[in-house]
């Protein structure tokens, strides 16, 4: 009987992957991201709140936590990269990755009875293992993309249900977490929520990760791997990835602040209940699934720069819209509007990667995936930075006081749609004008 791994060896990707193998790959985008939203939006409550410890060390822990992150991107990448098993490059990172990365993500909610600096110390590690394992698992699966969907047209259909399946991974990590730990407890939704990411990882691995027999780019594919110096020198010297990275920072940006603000505006500008934020976000996300099929019938009819050029339009018109509603269902109409480019982004953002990494390949004769996805994975964690000098900015010159609670002056309206509404206008512009200089014009290289 042959082993997993002999299996796995004998696994080679030679024509387009099929549709089962394509639902599959694209599965991996619930898990992935359910844990990343999980983990984003609730860590920090559940480490004060529930655990009593000081908001000024969870801070500190948080900070470190995005700088490992940040750095792990693209020393990861490189070495993906560089690797050369019987089982290809990505795929032994992905298999022994899933599961430290599904423990330490369930271990992150289950801390055992400890002092406060043990909870601290606690955090540190764990939070590192998780990082690790999921810069590893995650950076590796999306280098498999432009891998396995080898042309526009099959990276615009192969892209749809990961895309997808992230959505739905979205809205089950911000909106199904609080549900399961109030009825469960945080250990239980733990346990629950990283079975589920262990099952949806484990039918992706099998089903879907499957590498190329031989990458097309010529004899020198099989040369001494590039040295790290010239890694870095020939993708900043990429005429066509500068201008994406910088455009791909101002759009996660513009999405960053805008999440960031919905709970503000909801509260402060509209008067409504904080559980109403829901009803705005929901409406960005739903929108978004359907949206994704629109613009990949638009890509495969023009081309990765013009179909992100028309979206990246459509999401900065729509985000000014916020500017004029005074209830949560005007709110939610501009939100429809906002996640039709949202899908746009979701849907074209990897394609045109996946195109920069094709050109690349063709002038260096090496496949690079994961030095490109790490470098831009580093690039765009500056969002996160950006996202809260502007938030701290705009509620400080608005004059906002937490301690008032509802009763807030009445420049706080202004300030929180100036957040909400014109500055991710001004992010938008930024990353239009960086798209329209990107400057492969064809569908394909």
């Amino acid at each position: 009987m042959t082993s997993l791994g002999g299996r796995l060896r004998e696994r080679r990707l030679d024509a387009a992957p099929t549709r089962a193998q394509s639902i599959a790959f694209g599965a991996s985008g619930f898990p992935t991201q359910l844990m990343a939203q999980t983990f984003s939006a609730f860590v920090v409550y559940f480490y004060v709140s529930h655990l009593a410890v000081p908001a000024g060390a969870v801070a500190v822990a948080m900070i470190a936590h995005g700088i490992l992150n940040a750095v792990l991107n693209p020393v990861v990448g490189t070495l993906s990269d560089r690797l050369r098993t019987p089982w290809g490059r990505r795929v032994p990172w992905i298999g022994l990755g899933i599961v430290p990365l599904v423990v330490a993500f369930a271990l992150v909610w289950m801390p055992p009875d400890l002092p406060v600096t043990g909870l601290i110390v606690w955090f540190l590690v764990v939070v590192a293992v998780y990082d690790i394992a999921f810069v590893v698992v995650v950076l590796n699966i999306s280098a498999l993309f432009p891998e396995i969907f080898r042309t526009t047209e099959e990276r615009s259909r192969g892209n749809v249900p990961r895309q997808i399946f992230a959505i739905l991974g979205m809205v089950l990590g911000t909106a199904g977490a609080p549900a399961l730990y109030d009825a469960i407890g945080w250990p239980g939704m733990a346990l629950v929520l990283g079975g589920v990411c262990l099952v949806l990882l484990a039918w992706s691995f099998l089903g879907g990760m499957i590498e190329r027999r031989a990458p097309d780019v010529g004899e020198a594919q099989v040369a001494a791997p590039m040295r790290w110096r010239d890694q870095l020198t020939y993708t900043f010297r990429n005429r066509a990835f500068v201008p994406y990275v910088l455009g791909s920072l101002f759009v996660q940006t513009a999405i960053a602040v805008i999440l960031a603000a919905i709970p503000f505006y909801v509260r402060y500008s509209l008067g409504a209940d904080e559980g109403e934020s829901s009803i705005l976000l929901g409406a960005i996300f739903v929108t978004a699934i359907p949206s994704i099929l629109l613009w990949s019938a638009v890509v495969r009819r023009t081309s990765p720069r013009t179909a992100l050029l028309w979206s990246v339009a459509v999401f900065g018109i729509a985000v000014l819209g916020y500017v004029a509603p005074s209830n949560v269902l005007g709110a939610a109409l501009v939100g429809v509007a906002v996640g039709v480019g949202v899908g746009g982004l979701l849907q074209l953002l990897e394609v045109m990667l996946a195109q920069i990494i094709d050109a690349d390949a063709v002038r260096t004769g090496h496949r690079r995936e994961g030095a490109y996805f790490g470098v831009n994975g580093f690039v765009v964690r500056g969002a996160v930075v950006l996202q809260a000098v502007v938030a701290a900015w705009v509620l400080t010159a608005s004059g906002f006081d937490a301690g008032l609670e509802d009763a807030q002056p009445e420049s706080v309206d202004g300030g929180i749609r100036l957040m909400l509404a014109v500055i991710p206008l001004g992010f938008t512009s930024l990353a239009w004008l960086c798209f329209w200089l990107y400057p492969i014009r064809s569908r394909d290289v």
